[in-house]
């Protein structure tokens, strides 16, 4: 059995499980959103509480392994530590106090990853599609053609960055209509933008809206995967959000303990991508990042 950790921006999760013809057999799943991004500063990075509280996680799960029998674990870290200027101080003290080593990868790798985990369970497997992965610090967004992987970008946009430092609505779908237009463009420059995609989206924005939308009142990520979500039905909880608080939204049914106030900066991000691509549906994936590391630590 192996273990394997993604250290995201605003949520730190860890997998034990092994794979079986491409499948993976999961043992037992861990989530806890730290929001390691939170309060951080382009000048000095990762803020003392956030690490902290990134620290509390990462020993409970340090303490799982030893008491389990693991074969590899592998622990990958994203767009927060990507930018963060005290990333090595940090890395070096989460080996010394967990033991657990945190490979940093970048924005091209996270989406192929995400990418790999996000569609194993997918049916059918899409031949064309745009994979959305919108996380804490960062937004993947990857152009997949006749099942290969055309076209793969990551912008350093995320729920956590967008709530904590563009303040306003119009402020956020400026930030974000910049990054549309720019994968637009990509997309144009790589003769791919004249194509019907289907849209896959994963991460907790995109799957606390499905759980929301399905009323779950227990999460379940068998009733999650394949499930999909109209772009009129995601219009309409977007005014219904706008109009309570953040404390308030977390008493949906469905909405995800710690998300009140990123659910709307996400939903911003889905919402401009379907309707740039004339998407009228999103179909959702549980699986992202972390499997798609589970995989590809099981085929090495």
């Amino acid at each position: 059995m192996d273990a394997v950790i993604d250290v995201g921006s605003n949520t730190i999760r860890m997998l034990l499980g092994s794979c079986h013809h491409g499948k993976i057999l999961p043992h037992s799943y861990q989530r806890q959103i730290t929001r390691l991004g939170g309060d951080f500063s382009p000048q000095t990075g990762l803020s003392a509480s956030a690490m902290e509280r990134a620290l509390i996680t990462l020993e409970s799960y340090s303490q799982i392994i030893a008491a389990t029998d693991i074969s590899q674990v592998r622990a990958v870290a994203t767009a927060v530590l990507r930018r963060a200027k005290n990333r090595s101080s940090f890395l070096a003290r989460i080996a010394a106090e967990t033991g657990l080593n945190i490979e940093v990868i970048g924005g091209e790798e996270e989406g192929r990853l995400t990418t790999l985990g996000s569609l194993s369970v997918i049916d059918p497997t899409p031949d064309t599609a745009i994979v959305i992965d919108i996380g804490g610090g960062s937004t993947e967004l990857i152009c997949l053609v006749e099942g290969e992987i055309r076209l793969q970008k990551s912008y350093p946009l995320g729920v956590v960055n967008l709530c904590e430092e563009y303040f306003s609505t119009a402020q956020r779908q400026q930030q974000i209509n910049s990054i549309v237009q720019q994968f637009n463009q990509s997309l144009q420059n790589a003769g791919l933008a004249e194509i019907n995609y289907q849209l896959i989206g994963t991460a907790g924005t995109i799957t606390t809206l499905a759980a929301i939308h399905l009323q779950l009142q227990k999460y379940n990520p068998h009733l999650i995967n394949n499930h999909e979500i109209s772009i009129d039905w995601l219009a309409n909880i977007q005014e219904k959000l706008e109009l309570i608080s953040a404390p308030e939204r977390e008493q949906l049914i469905g909405m995800e303990k710690g998300r009140g106030d990123l659910i709307l900066p996400g939903l911003q991000i889905l919402l401009t991508l379907m309707s740039q691509f004339q998407c009228s549906a999103v179909k959702v994936s549980d699986y992202g990042l972390l499997e798609g590391v589970m995989l590809q630590l099981t085929e090495s």
